[in-house]
């Protein structure tokens, strides 16, 4: 067996999580010959209470220490601070990196583009957790023109919403939320809005333009930290729900993105994605409607997908690549969504 050296950067939701699915799958990276070993877990507190399963011995504060002689870098730290310079420094070094960082994708994309058109960066974490969602677009979903998308993209604010529905007042949500570990440690980046808009910028560079700007979704977002108890109730008795939607779809001869609160028929596709679930509705000039819905929160769900993207890399296959060039809005009108005013 070849050991497979892992740098892990982070150990917290996400990375913990990592660190117990790696065990509970070794027998299948040794069919490819392979024994994967962490090198080392990169933390800002060694001292810190962690899951059991976590191995103290590997805790450290000296990222030069985690990443020296890694095969592979696995980045679940977040933010666009320290994992940024870490990240980039590694591609720069030809090594893969793995990452579930969306706001560090769409904030940093300039410096990180470069890697990904060389197939060193693997993203599928980074929108929709565990829900396959960016191998699709950067695939299968190519020989389409794409028309327009929309996405319940924040499994937490779908979460938040639906106790709402049972008549949980915001708070009273949103504290349920973080003890289940579905809210960032920030909780505005949820339910502000921003967490979905980093995945639009994402999704945007797959499908219609490789050099979208974070600046044009972040003016268009909106969250729901201003959503009432009364609007979900009025949208109930009108026979809707409240959602918060990412959507990307053409708009007067050009590509608009925005995330807001809208308001969807009890039945649309979207409205039935419950829970910490998201949801992506795609439409394609050849394939017509495509909706792919599934798990957009938690611990074990984001790292399933750390792992998928890591087997990926050791069958061979290169990362995600941002679409090749710029695409024009199609000559199409979409239904319009219904907006809630927050």
């Amino acid at each position: 067996m070849e050991t497979l050296r892992i740098a892990l950067l982070g150990a917290g939701t996400v990375g913990s999580g990592f660190v117990k699915l790696l065990d509970e799958l070794r027998p299948r990276f040794r069919t490819l010959g392979l024994e994967p070993a962490l090198s080392g877990i990169l933390v800002r507190d060694p001292a810190r209470p962690r899951p059991p399963w976590v191995p103290r011995g590997l805790l450290s504060n000296d990222a030069e220490q985690v990443l020296r002689g890694a095969d592979v870098v696995v980045e679940l730290m977040g933010g666009t601070g320290r994992a940024a310079g870490l990240v980039e420094s590694a591609l720069d070094q030809g090594t893969p990196v793995i990452t579930a960082n969306k706001a560090l994708l769409a904030e940093r994309w300039p410096e990180l583009k470069p890697h990904a058109l060389e197939g060193l960066l693997f993203y599928e974490a980074s929108v929709m957790a565990g829900t396959p969602v960016v191998e699709p677009l950067s695939g299968s979903l190519r020989g389409n023109r794409t028309l327009e998308l929309h996405g319940i993209l924040n499994g937490s604010t779908n979460y938040i919403i639906g106790r709402m529905e049972d008549g949980l007042g915001f708070s009273e949500a949103l504290e349920e939320a973080q003890k289940k570990g579905f809210v960032e440690e920030d909780p505005f980046l949820d339910i502000g809005g921003v967490d979905a808009a980093h995945k639009l910028t994402i999704l945007a560079r797959l499908t219609i333009d490789p050099d979208f700007e974070w600046r044009e979704v972040r003016e268009n977002t909106s969250g729901i930290q201003n959503l009432s108890r009364e609007q979900i109730y009025a949208a109930e008795e009108q026979g809707k729900k409240i959602r918060l939607v990412a959507s990307l779809y053409p708009a007067g001869g050009r590509w608009r993105a925005a995330v807001r609160p809208v308001l969807l028929p009890a039945d649309h596709p979207l409205a039935q994605a419950a829970l910490s679930r998201n949801a992506l509705l795609y439409r394609g000039d050849a394939v017509g409607e495509v909706f792919i819905s599934g798990g957009g929160a938690g611990s074990a769900v984001t790292a399933s997908a750390v792992i998928g993207d890591l087997l990926r890399m050791l069958e061979g296959y290169p990362g995600h690549p941002p679409l090749p060039q710029a695409v024009p809005a199609p000559n199409y009108q979409p239904e319009p969504l219904e907006e809630v005013p927050v």
